[in-house]
């Protein structure tokens, strides 16, 4: 496996991504990361995309280490998500997204709000979302806030167009 590829090419159409994204839960809390030099103002899960070669739950365990800090124990697959977008610079997305729920552990329900993930002090930061009172903030993706994260048995499949 090559470290350096991610799954992601362009096309005559616009740029395809494979990524992962993880849920972690702590009570009704969500973990999620936010870029703060972005002016507009969203969180994100935590996760990336997936490396050439690399399995979904190997990526997993990779994002989370990247981002918190933490070696994971991977729960279970929790949804899939197709996402059609146009980036900031006008270039249209096509992005599947695998989301994997983790099991809690000491370390990552001690992950702190503003912890820095590993790209340091211009890259993200970590904040715990309050599923139950996150009306004014922007979370991607939207399904976070509609759906019950913490008694999905199943895996679930959500399809995001941009209108």
């Amino acid at each position: 496996m090559n470290d350096s590829i991610d799954c992601t090419f362009l096309t005559s159409f616009g740029n395809f991504n494979f990524r992962i994204g993880v849920i972690i839960i702590n009570g009704r809390k969500i973990l999620m990361a936010r870029n703060p030099n972005d002016t507009r103002e969203y969180y994100y899960s935590v996760g990336g995309r997936v490396k050439f070669g690399e399995s979904l739950t190997d990526a997993v365990i990779r994002e989370v280490k990247e981002e918190t800090g933490v070696i994971c124990e991977i729960d279970k697959m929790a949804a899939i998500h197709e996402n059609f977008f146009t980036a900031d610079n006008g270039i249209l997305f096509h992005e599947i997204s695998v989301f994997f729920t983790v099991k809690p552990n000491e370390s990552l329900m001690n992950v702190k709000d503003g912890t820095l993930t590993d790209h340091g002090p211009n890259g993200e930061y970590l904040k715990w979302i309050d599923l139950d009172n996150c009306e004014d903030i922007t979370v991607y993706p939207e399904f976070f806030k509609t759906t019950d994260l913490c008694s999905i048995n199943e895996v679930k499949y959500f399809v995001t167009r941009e209108s």
